[in-house]
């Protein structure tokens, strides 16, 4: 399966709850799409990360490209500072601080 791991840094808490609306709505997206196996979210303050799984990557980057996260990715410079990601294949997959790690070590970055 392939995995990938985000993160974002708001730029104010009181995005939280913009994130929230986009969350939403991204999560019933993914739950439709073809080869979606699973996504989690965590995140407390200015950070917030997300993990999906995919049976390939082809299914993956449709997703990413169309419908509500293609619509979110849009506002990304207005509600963040940072987002992280980092899109690697794996039997499992890792916990939070594992997944976190991989971020601060492997993660492509954009600052904003």
């Amino acid at each position: 399966m392939v995995v990938t791991v985000t993160s974002i840094k708001l730029r104010s808490v009181w995005y939280f709850f913009r994130l929230s609306m986009f969350g939403f709505k991204i999560q019933k997206q993914a739950k439709s799409e073809k080869g979606f196996i699973k996504m989690k979210n965590t995140g407390f303050g200015y950070e917030h990360f997300t993990l999906t799984a995919w049976q390939n990557e082809a299914d993956l980057k449709r997703f990413a490209r169309s419908g509500e996260h293609a619509a979110a990715m849009k506002h990304t410079r207005e509600l963040a500072t940072e987002v992280r990601t980092y899109t690697y294949s794996s039997d499992t997959l890792p916990d939070w601080s594992n997944a976190k790690k991989l971020l601060k070590e492997k993660a492509k970055v954009l600052k904003f």
